[in-house]
């Protein structure tokens, strides 16, 4: 039998694979790598992997620019090795998700080759292409996220084609059929071979408006980037017409089509639009996404005020769909180092996945993550990422969390033989996981021992969420399934916090989540620095007067 609800309240463990490890000593991460460590991934607790792109590229954006959607490239390995890797998982009991990048795809893709040599040959439709205007110009007013014109102008055809991302990476006219039918197909290829999910990259750009209007000028005082750089001209326009066009629902619910013929697999789409929440809610309604995520908890903003209405803003707007939650990936600065105040420590680190973990829906963590790694600090010269070269030195890029996994203290970590193609930082051979597995205190084995909790807890995984209306810098919320209420709360403060929740009725602490303890005591709530509490309660368990304004509860119990 087919566990088809798998993604309900599931901890998938993101691998760059670049930086996981190198089995063959050419400082690149690979799939023999993963294989040998998916032994330790499933010590972790957790219930999926997503592995970022493997696909065959010219590596321009590191993947993400896929030249071949069937095949893996020769850095990472064969397809055998991804058919091992997926009988591996199976026996580990972990589902495994993979990227799928659909809406652009890499210059040296067939497709594009073809595309860009006349305007007549049979797949001169399948990128998005422009006349110059009359001075010459770009189309539109368009912008690149990595900065400067979104148009590239191409001499074979005298026109310009469109490019969200790098130059490097050509944005396909999902308008036309035989594109939607193609990337379709590609999609397939990898449901045969067995996988259990997909993630879909920069889902809400498969779509461009078709008059290519200007987009609208933002003022200056809501020029606030989301997963990109603030001082980025990206963020000077409301993208209203280069991305998330009503178009792209129906073709969403054409790839659910697709996914529902094999039973038990699941899509987490990436979104980042002017108002990614709502995206999320309307891309999860119905037979289209399972979930989503955007960059609204992988930002600077750290306090539990912008947590609670975050989270329950998009939950008032979800019908029928589920958010996923992430605060670390491969494209923005480790969450120790945005939300560590300059003093990251394990208990911190340990804090952060429990919340993040204690949230309705799915969560994504980012390899490391267990550790508590710290942003590196990637010297210019050892710079790879074309974004941070580009936008150096007010934006680094992000080199900086994509550095190689530390295993061990020794020369490169254990991570290669060879020479790694980003240096590992000197502060994260003291976070190895050789040395944190024989530490009780460490990030690592807090991290193991709250995700094993967590799974004894049915309403942690898939319960309702009602937030409290609790002060700075207390974050609490109960969680709640037919069978358990629980109460979840967290000191975001590194000092002592207290707080007092009247109305609990029967309350009793749930202990061995291995965080620091609180404790709870005739109504009144204390919380250590960087502490929590979970508090199983009974039905007359809800402090009703204390719901937070904003948030709704939802469920089968009112």
């Amino acid at each position: 039998m087919v566990d088809a609800s798998w993604w309900l309240g599931a901890v998938i463990y993101q691998i760059y694979p670049r930086s996981f490890l190198d089995s063959d000593g050419d400082g690149v991460g690979d799939l023999p790598g993963i294989i040998e460590r998916l032994d330790y991934v499933a010590g972790l607790g957790v219930d999926a992997v997503w592995i970022a792109p493997f696909f065959k590229s010219p590596m321009a954006d590191f993947g993400y620019d896929i030249a071949d959607y069937r095949a893996v490239d020769p850095l990472f390995g064969t397809l055998d090795d991804f058919d091992r890797l997926l009988r591996r998982a199976r026996a580990l009991g972990l589902k495994v998700m993979i990227d799928q990048v659909l809406s652009h795809t890499s210059i040296a893709h067939d497709w594009f080759r073809a595309s860009r040599e006349s305007r007549t040959n049979p797949k001169a439709d399948w990128y998005v292409w422009a006349d110059p205007r009359e001075d010459g110009g770009p189309p539109n007013n368009w912008l690149s996220i990595f900065g400067g014109p979104a148009w590239q102008w191409e001499p074979r055809r005298q026109q310009y084609y469109l490019h969200n991302f790098l130059a490097a990476q050509p944005d396909l006219n999902f308008h036309n059929p035989e594109v939607r039918a193609a990337v379709l197909d590609a999609v397939r290829f990898w449901l045969d071979r067995g996988v259990d999910g997909l993630r879909l990259d920069a889902i809400n750009f498969c779509f461009h408006d078709r008059l290519l209007r200007d987009n609208p000028v933002k003022p200056a005082d809501r020029r606030i980037g989301r997963g990109f750089s603030a001082d980025n001209p990206y963020a000077y326009q409301y993208h209203l017409y280069n991305n998330t066009q009503p178009e792209n629902l129906a073709f969403l619910e054409e790839l659910r089509a697709l996914l529902d013929r094999y039973p038990g697999v699941a899509a987490l789409g990436e979104i980042s639009s002017e108002d990614s929440l709502a995206t999320i809610a309307e891309y999860t309604r119905g037979r289209r996404l399972h979930m989503g995520y955007s960059f609204e908890l992988l930002t600077d903003d750290f306090s539990a005020a912008y947590i609670r209405d975050t989270v329950s803003r998009l939950d008032a707007q979800m019908q029928d769909g589920w958010p996923c939650w992430a605060i670390s990936n491969h494209d923005v600065e480790r969450v120790l180092s945005r939300w560590g105040r300059g003093r990251p420590s394990a208990p911190l680190a340990n804090l952060l996945t429990a919340m993040v973990c204690s949230l309705r829906g799915p969560a994504c963590v980012y390899q490391g993550e267990e550790l508590g790694l710290t942003e590196a600090d990637v010297p210019f010269e050892a710079l790879q990422d074309p974004y941070g070269i580009a936008f150096w030195p007010q934006f680094k890029g992000r080199d900086g969390c994509r550095t190689p996994m530390p295993w061990t203290t020794v020369t490169h970590a254990g991570f290669t033989t060879g020479v790694p193609w980003l240096p590992v930082p000197k502060e994260h051979l003291e976070l190895a996981v050789s040395r944190q597995e024989s530490d009780a205190a460490s990030a690592l084995c807090g991290f193991r021992t709250f995700m094993h909790w967590r799974r004894q807890h049915p309403a942690l995984r898939t319960g309702a969420i009602r937030f409290l209306d609790t002060p700075e810098p207390i974050l609490a919320f109960i969680r709640e399934d037919p069978g358990e209420i629980v109460l979840a709360a967290f000191n975001l403060s590194e000092k002592t916090a207290t707080v007092t929740l009247p109305g609990l009725g029967v309350a009793r602490a749930l202990r061995g989540h291995g965080l620091r303890e609180g404790a709870l005591v005739d109504g009144h709530l204390c919380l250590p620095g960087y502490g929590a509490a979970f508090v199983s309660l009974d039905k007359a368990g809800h402090p009703a007067s204390t719901a937070h304004p904003n948030a709704r509860h939802t469920g089968a119990t009112p």
